[in-house]
């Protein structure tokens, strides 16, 4: 070959390209893909071996090889695949964008396709110069009489390409590393870097530092290899002790035999994992590689709960391990990581049009080697094939759960508290995956016990099933006066109720109760469990949006929380009209303490007569506010924004019928805010000015009664 000289080759057809190889957000890349077309050339030499086009030596070993040379100011990025020849580096290295991948598929399309090539741009040769002066290649091509070529370049648009002395096929790359980043000379930096992005590559990368002093080991002489390289012989002594016998006596005994040991240089280790878990298949995973792989890629020491092992060919290709870490906390500071490999080469964490939002509170690895790239290698192109990767993965999540739920609900009732952040912020953010979680999402009850939405309102039917048979029974057991009387009366009550909630009794929903706050809402609960009535605990931050959520999928229930209303079944039977007339009287006397003419009284004849009072918020008025404390709405005084609230009163406790039948007493006022008050803090803390003017009060009723 004679010695050429010339100008690297840009058209307007590939210029953008070359401009958007600035792109790369981090120089540190330029390794990642310098040893990617490394493993690349590898791959496409052993294509060629396996369709007969080229025979591999017996003893080939493919590997990358990475040299730094601090004294030389110098990183070499050598590999032992398919080689160039001048032609070649020609057209893939002097013609800038031009992809040496994307020929070498064409020409071999159909043939042993079952090892991919990662590179299809042509770029990535050229990251190099984002941290060096200058560039050489030293390469010799797998086809016969190849002649080896030296290719150098200043990193302007000159370069110059001799005859190389390499001798084995190949390609080696010497960076001669700029002054500005001398850190990639560095051995621990470079090895930084291969762990970040190089960890799984399918061929061995090994380091090596040419100003570091050598490392030697010991090694028995049987199992000396032909790579070694001894360094002497070293021979040790046999080793003794002094033993006493059972007589006394002492004699020196040999405890281990003489032998000779060989002194080596260190063996190299290769710095990446050629064979990553998710590659296998999951019948051969056992359950401690799958921690083991979990603490040594996220360095999280903590268990992971359970794991997906996604292994998918059809319609695409995707392997990978999806871990549901101890969460236990809030979603909004939950932070997982995904890292996403095409071909085993790291592309980058949490890239968004792959893994669903929701999916990043998890840890885990994909690996998809159809991913369709762009020019960077860490973006991707916008494709509608990358959605139904996407959609691929939520499915595969939502049948693990639904699959645990049933196969192994001890477990899943287990897991729960810990995944449930994520289940409720999956389910806002992917309606199908919404759909199949629906009826395995779990409730923790105020019993502490796990139940599903669907075995929740099964439960409560027939309960009230149960209660109207046995009321029925009862009428049965009464006379006809009485139950014609009955009857009127419930009768009137209706009417009553018609009158006063006719949008209440339009709602043919069935409710489903829950507690936000299980110290707070005390009082409710007991009541709730005096009865045999059940509700859920909905004390997460997310669950305001998620029973909205819940409640729009699901039209045939609508869940209130414990203090909405007073339920029928807290109740006992009294008239309505001694009902009506006691609200009436107490109304006015409330309403006149608390110098509130617009508060609601309510007054009904409480089973548990212990308690005197208790304070229901409406539903949606209260959610509302919820909803605009959530997200601050510009700042607004979220204190101020009005709630429906009604006082309900139990005309069977004596301290109600004091207040009834005493209205003039000189303590009248006192005892309406008392009760009031006392009802207040069973649902809510009280405002500092309230919760002041409460003891003061309650000093001054207890300094009465101690007259």
């Amino acid at each position: 070959m004679e010695n050429k000289k010339g100008n690297l080759s840009i058209t307007s057809e590939n210029i953008f390209p070359v401009i958007k190889k600035w792109l790369y957000s981090d120089h540190d890349i330029f390794l990642r893909e310098l040893i990617s077309n490394g493993c690349d050339a590898i791959t496409k030499v052993k294509k060629l071996d396996v369709i007969g086009d080229f025979e591999l030596p017996n003893d080939y070993q493919p590997k990358v090889s990475v040299v730094c040379d601090p004294d030389k100011k110098t990183l070499t990025i050598s590999d032992n695949g398919i080689g160039m020849t001048s032609d070649e580096i020609d057209k893939y290295i002097n013609q800038i964008a031009f992809s040496g991948a994307t020929d070498f598929l064409e020409r071999y399309k159909g043939k042993a396709d079952e090892e991919q090539i990662i590179g299809h741009f042509g770029l990535g040769f050229y990251s190099a110069f984002m941290v060096s002066d200058t560039v050489e290649i030293d390469s010799l091509s797998f086809q016969k009489d190849a002649e080896a070529i030296h290719w150098t370049c200043n990193g302007g648009t000159d370069y110059e390409m001799t005859v190389g002395n390499r001798d084995a096929f190949g390609t080696t790359i010497t960076l001669h590393v700029n002054e500005d980043v001398l850190e990639f000379c560095n051995e621990y930096r470079v090895r930084e870097i291969i762990e970040k992005y190089c960890s799984f590559m399918p061929y061995e990368i090994y380091l090596e530092n040419k100003s570091a002093e050598p490392k030697y080991e010991t090694i028995d002489p049987d199992d000396k290899k032909d790579t070694d390289t001894v360094i002497e012989t070293i021979h040790e002594e046999a080793k003794t002790e002094e033993k006493t016998n059972e007589d006394g006596t002492k004699e020196v005994v040999e405890t281990s035999l003489a032998k000779d040991k060989l002194k080596i240089l260190k063996r190299p280790v290769p710095v990446n994992d050629t064979n990553p878990l998710w590659t296998k298949n999951p019948s051969e995973c056992t359950e401690e590689e799958y921690k083991e792989f979990y603490r040594k890629v996220f360095h999280d020491y903590k268990e992971p709960l359970f794991w997906i092992h996604l292994n998918m060919d059809y319609p695409f290709r995707l392997k990978g391990i999806l871990y549901f870490p101890k969460i236990n906390t809030q979603y909004d500071s939950i932070e997982g990581t995904i890292k996403l490999y095409n071909n085993q080469v790291f592309i980058a964490d949490n890239i968004k049009e792959v893994i669903p939002e929701f999916l990043m509170l998890l840890k885990g690895v994909i690996d998809c080697p159809d991913l369709p790239l762009n020019v960077s290698r860490s973006a991707l192109q916008n494709d509608g094939f990358v959605n139904k990767i996407s959609e691929y993965i939520t499915k595969k999540v939502a049948d693990k759960l639904t699959g645990l739920c049933k196969t192994d609900h001890e477990n899943y009732e287990k897991y729960w508290d810990d995944i449930s952040p994520f289940v409720k912020y999956g389910c806002l953010k992917d309606n199908k995956f919404c759909d199949k979680m629906n009826d395995y999402i779990l409730f923790k009850d105020i019993n502490d016990n796990y139940i599903t939405l669907p075995d929740l309102l099964k439960k409560e039917e027939e309960k009230r099933t149960e209660r109207e048979n046995e009321k029925e029974n009862e009428n049965l057991n009464d006379s006809q006066t009485s139950e014609s009387d009955t009857k009127a009366e419930d009768s009137d009550k209706t009417d009553d109720n018609s009158s006063d909630n006719a949008d209440y009794e339009k709602d043919t929903r069935k409710p489903v109760y829950y507690v936000t706050d299980l110290n707070q809402q005390s009082q409710y609960i007991m009541l709730f469990k005096e009865q045999d009535k059940d509700a859920v605990i909905l004390d997460q931050v997310i669950d305001t949006s998620f029973i909205s959520q819940l409640e729009q999928r699901n039209p045939s229930y609508k869940f209130m929380r414990i203090d909405a209303e007073v339920t029928d079944e807290l109740f006992e039977e009294a008239s309505d009209e001694d009902l009506k007339q006691d609200t009436d009287d107490l109304t006015k006397l409330f309403r006149k303490a608390l110098a509130n003419d617009n508060l609601t009284v309510r007054v009904q004849r409480f089973k548990n007569k212990d308690l005197a009072s208790m304070i229901n918020v409406s539903e949606e008025s209260r959610r509302i506010n919820d909803m605009m404390k959530m997200y601050g709405m510009n700042g607004m005084d979220m204190g101020s924004m009005p709630v429906d609230t009604t006082l309900v009163l139990n005309d069977d406790h004596d301290l109600v019928k004091f207040l009834l039948q005493h209205p003039d007493s000189t303590h009248i006022d006192d005892f309406c805010k008392q009760l009031y008050d006392l009802a207040m803090i069973s649902n809510q803390p009280l405002s500092p000015d309230a919760m002041s003017e409460f003891i003061n009060r309650s000093n001054r009723i207890m300094m009465e009664l101690a007259k």
